[in-house]
């Protein structure tokens, strides 16, 4: 049986106390979860992950950056480098998610270079890829995605896949305004995805998860999670109460068990 991923990014959302809590509260709700059958990681803000880190077994909960620079240092005003996080003792960074490209203006070259620069310091690397609406609209998203994935992931070598992650989050699905995408949608367009990694990297790309993300929430989660190419669920504020996130996981994996 496969394992499945089920994550989410807090955004410039909970404090250093509200994410303290929060984590506490998901690694107990959860701890009758076997981590052999699931994976579960959230990605704080920056201020509270000295906090995080202290306050939850990452055996349990897995935390990540939201973003991270491609030097080690240097004279990168605002920016946080891959040595800090390991200071840190975190496992995994995010990369390339739809605001850092279309809010803060990062190109796939930039997030090429972060991607290496991660994986040279040993962190699982979670690559986010997705279209916009006017590139779905014209009939480009496939094309948008291989570039995305094929640039973003150039002169990796195939010894890096087991830290690799992809989600495919479409920018027209994200946020308050979001329109959640179909289950057919977002199977047909991992299942390309999946193609590209192959291209990419031949067989040894099957080890890669591509987790979805986009307005995930209780209704959609169980018909995503039995599509055969979706691996996992990276879920935003229909996860950001401990609670609720623990029975969207629970009713997702029951209905994966029992497709």
């Amino acid at each position: 049986m496969k394992k499945l991923y089920f994550g989410s990014n807090l955004k410039m959302y909970k404090g250093i106390e509200e994410t303290k809590v929060y984590l506490e509260k998901l690694c107990d709700n959860t701890k009758d979860l076997s981590r052999e059958e699931i994976e579960l990681f959230i990605i704080p803000s920056y201020t509270s992950l000295p906090d995080a880190v202290k306050s939850v077994n990452q055996q349990m909960v897995r935390l990540g950056a939201q973003n991270m620079g491609w030097e080690d240092q240097g004279q990168f005003t605002g920016e946080i480098s891959p040595c800090m996080l390991e200071e840190l003792g975190l496992q995994l960074v995010m990369v390339g998610h739809s605001e850092r490209r279309h809010v803060f203006g990062e190109k796939d070259i930039e997030e090429n270079k972060k991607v290496k620069a991660a994986l040279k310091h040993g962190f699982t690397t979670l690559l986010c890829v997705g279209e916009t609406a006017e590139e779905k609209e014209y009939g480009i998203a496939t094309e948008v995605l291989r570039t995305q994935l094929k640039v973003g992931l150039h002169g990796i070598d195939s010894s890096r896949i087991s830290q690799l992650w992809v989600a495919y989050e479409p920018v027209w699905s994200i946020g308050v305004n979001g329109i959640p995408a179909s289950a057919e949608y977002a199977e047909v367009i991992h299942k390309v995805i999946k193609e590209t990694l192959f291209d990419i990297f031949g067989e040894a790309a099957e080890e890669i998860p591509v987790l979805y993300g986009g307005s995930v929430n209780p209704q959609n989660a169980r018909q995503l999670i039995i599509q055969p190419s979706i691996d996992g669920l990276f879920v935003g504020r229909a996860a950001w109460d401990a609670d609720k996130f623990d029975r969207l996981i629970r009713e997702a994996k029951y209905a994966f068990d029992n497709k």
